[in-house]
C-alpha cells in the first residue's frame, strides 16, 4: 500500500492557467489579468429570502462559465491540478485540489507536475491495472484519515471514461473518493407522480433522514442513486426504486420511461459533508414514472424519513424555501419544464434555466 502523509492546508494558487474553455488543452498559460482570485469556498444561497428558480440552478451548477465570467473561470482552473492518465496525456479527466494532489507527490505510480499543473497516473496500461492502483491509492488515503469525505466509504465503484469516439473505461474508483479526483459521476433520478381525472399533478417526495451525513433533512426526488461501473441506467433505476422506495420491480421496469439527462458542474459546500470546494461534475439519467393511486412509495432503509404526495404549488414553495437538495431541485425543475408547469410565460429566466440543465461538461463522458 502506498505510504501517504497529510498535505498542508490549501491556499489559493497563483499558478498559471489555460486561455481556452477546453480542459483538454495545456492548463499553464498565463491569465490576461492580475485580478486576484475570488473566494473559491462555495456558500449556499441566502436562506433568509425566497430562492428563484435561477438561484436553484446557480446553487447546483456552481462552477463558473468561461463565456460569462472568463476571469473567474480562469482563476478556478488555475487553482487545480488536471487529472490525467499516461494513455491520454493531453486529456483532462477531472480537477483536483492542491491539497489532494499533494498527498500523491513522490509516489512511484503518480506524477505531479507543478509547472503544467497536472496529476498523471503514469502506471497501468489497461483498465484492471489502473483500477487496482486507484484502489490501493484511495485505501491509503482513507487509512491516513486526513480527508473526512472518505469516512463515507461505500465499497461501490464509479467508472471513469476516456475521450470520444472510443469512450473506453479507463478505471473505476471508490464512490466516496470520486469528488477528491473531480471526475464525472453518473446517477439516476426518477420522479414518481400521479394525475387525477381533472389533470392535477402530484409528486411523491421523500425527506432525507436527519442523520444522513450528506444534505440531512432535505427534500429529494422520489428515487435517486449513483450508477456503478457496469450498470446501465435502466437497471440502476429498477434497483434504486426497490432499495429506496419499495416500488415493485415489474412496475418500474415496465412503466418508468427515460426522459433524457440533466448535467451540471457542482462545487461542494458544507451541506454535502466532508471537505468543501471539491469538484463534482455529474450526469443524471432522468426517468418519469406515473403510478396508480394505490401505489405508495415507502422507505426501505434508514436514508429516508417519509414520503409525501405533494402538489405543484406546495413543491414550488418548498423550492423557494431551499428545502430541496441542490441537484434534486434542478431535476424537479427539469420535470416541470417537460410537463409544461414551467414555461417562457411564467419564468423570466426560462431560456437560461433550460440551457443550464444540460451543461456540456469539460471532461470525457460515457
Amino acid at each position: 500500500m502506498p505510504s501517504l502523509s497529510p498535505p498542508p492546508v490549501d491556499k489559493p494558487s497563483d499558478a498559471t492557467t489555460a486561455q481556452t474553455t477546453e480542459a483538454e488543452t495545456k492548463p499553464h498559460a498565463q491569465p490576461d489579468s492580475d485580478e486576484p482570485i475570488n473566494s473559491l469556498d462555495p456558500q449556499p444561497i441566502d436562506e433568509s429570502k425566497p430562492k428563484s428558480n435561477l438561484d436553484l440552478v446557480n446553487e447546483c451548477d456552481s462552477f463558473p462559465y468561461f463565456q460569462s465570467t472568463p476571469q473567474l473561470y480562469l482563476n478556478h482552473v488555475s487553482t487545480y491540478y488536471h487529472l490525467r492518465v499516461a494513455a491520454y496525456p493531453e486529456i483532462t479527466l477531472g480537477y483536483v485540489l492542491p491539497s489532494v494532489a499533494e498527498v500523491l507527490r513522490g509516489l512511484e505510480e503518480w506524477e505531479l507536475d507543478d509547472d503544467e499543473r497536472t496529476l498523471t497516473l503514469k502506471a497501468g496500461d489497461d483498465e484492471p491495472t489502473r483500477s487496482a492502483i486507484l484502489a490501493r491509492t484511495t485505501a491509503a488515503m482513507r487509512e491516513i484519515g486526513h480527508f473526512s469525505i472518505l469516512k463515507g466509504w461505500r465499497n461501490e465503484l464509479y467508472p471513469v471514461y476516456g475521450p470520444a469516439p472510443a469512450r473506453d473505461l479507463l478505471f473505476s474508483i471508490e464512490r466516496a473518493a470520486s469528488a477528491l479526483f473531480g471526475i464525472v459521476t453518473y446517477g439516476i433520478h426518477m420522479t414518481a407522480y400521479t394525475k387525477s381525472e381533472s389533470g392535477e399533478l402530484k409528486i411523491w417526495t421523500p425527506r432525507r433522514s436527519k442523520t444522513k451525513s450528506t444534505y440531512p433533512g432535505m427534500l429529494d426526488n422520489t428515487v435517486a442513486g449513483g450508477m456503478a461501473t457496469g450498470e446501465n441506467p435502466q437497471i440502476c433505476c429498477v434497483r434504486e426504486a426497490s432499495e429506496e422506495a419499495s416500488l415493485p420491480e415489474d412496475l418500474v421496469r415496465e412503466k418508468a420511461h427515460s426522459a433524457g439527462t440533466v448535467t451540471y458542474f457542482h462545487i461542494r459546500d458544507s451541506r454535502a459533508g466532508g471537505e468543501t470546494r471539491l469538484l463534482q461534475p455529474e450526469c443524471q439519467y432522468i426517468f418519469d414514472l406515473e403510478v396508480p393511486s394505490d401505489v405508495e412509495p415507502k422507505p426501505s432503509d434508514d436514508e429516508v424519513e417519509e414520503f409525501y404526495l405533494m402538489g405543484v404549488d406546495e413543491l414550488k414553495e418548498k423550492l423557494k424555501a431551499g428545502e430541496f437538495k441542490p441537484n434534486c431541485a434542478v431535476v424537479l425543475l427539469d420535470f416541470f419544464i417537460r410537463h409544461g408547469v414551467l414555461n417562457a410565460q411564467n419564468e423570466p429566466d426560462f431560456i437560461e434555466i433550460v440551457s443550464r440543465l444540460h451543461r456540456k461538461l469539460d471532461f470525457p463522458t460515457a
